[in-house]
């Protein structure tokens, strides 16, 4: 397994947080690819930017683990927003195949555990369009963990017609649903081609519609039901999950995601440290 970043931990421009990866040792960095500036309206007709960000990452020795092309809001629930959310993932995918990454990630909103539902007709429609023209260029657009079970989240993959895959982020899995992420591994062990390195602790007994499927206009403090740790300090069993991620034979990248904290760097860089000095025999 290999060591990335997710480029949005530092707060940083891009440029910057691909040289700072660099020099703390990583070797991938997944990008996000919404807006700003790494994003299909800005780069796909570009060449000579596009070609600059190459340029960029080749001087860091730095792979693209993946795209990350969460549009937020409801994800995928909402028939009416599917149609401008399947064309813009459409072309992150198109983004993806720029940079040379087969992979792109996204959070597609909580998937009901009633698949008589409109709601999961809706998801799997859209996220099934998405997937398939996914597979046509070579790419695979993994669902991010979090809001549901793994059994859930399986079963839905599984009713896709291809193109679709995960990205397994253990903390996700402890902070919302109480998933043991090892038990996770084994289930989704045919999909994951991604994963992120991330840390935390569930704070107060809660349904994960509170935090995912909230009513329009209503705030949600996220804090006051999840707290994100550095790695290592909060609930994520790293023993049983790299053991259960090197028992399935997966060789992908570990990204680390850091999204609070007053020195994110320094957090990614602990993290790192902290799989070099614990689990140095699962990386290569």
């Amino acid at each position: 397994m290999k060591l990335g970043v997710i480029s949005d931990s530092f707060r940083r421009p891009m440029k910057e947080s691909i040289e700072i990866a660099a020099s703390i040792g990583l070797s991938g960095i997944q990008m996000y690819a919404v807006g700003g500036e790494i994003c299909p309206d800005s780069l796909l007709g570009d060449k000579e930017k596009l070609n600059r960000y190459k340029k960029i990452l080749r001087d860091n020795f730095m792979t693209v683990s993946a795209l990350c092309g969460d549009l937020g809001g409801h994800g995928f629930e909402r028939a009416d927003d599917n149609v401008w959310k399947i064309e813009k993932t459409k072309r992150i995918i198109d983004l993806a195949c720029e940079f040379e990454t087969n992979v792109v990630t996204t959070h597609i909103g909580l998937i009901p555990d009633d698949e008589t539902k409109e709601k999961y007709r809706i998801m799997l429609d859209g996220i099934g369009e998405c997937g398939i023209y996914a597979a046509s260029r070579g790419v695979t657009l993994a669902i991010e963990t979090g809001p549901e079970i793994a059994p859930i989240l399986l079963d839905f993959v599984k009713k896709t017609s291809g193109g679709v895959g995960v990205n397994l982020d253990p903390a996700n899995f402890v902070m919302v649903t109480g998933q043991d992420p090892a038990e996770a591994v084994y289930l989704l062990k045919d999909y994951i081609v991604h994963t992120h390195l991330k840390d935390g602790k569930k704070l107060c007994e809660f349904s994960p519609e509170v935090l995912y499927s909230a009513p329009d206009g209503v705030e949600v403090r996220w804090g006051d039901y999840i707290m994100e740790t550095p790695v290592g300090e909060g609930n994520v069993n790293f023993a049983e999950y790299f053991g259960a991620l090197s028992d399935i034979g997966y060789n992908g990248y570990l990204t680390i995601e850091r999204e609070v904290g007053d020195d994110p760097a320094a957090d990614i860089k602990k993290a790192a440290d902290y799989v070099r000095n614990n689990f140095s025999h699962i990386l290569n």
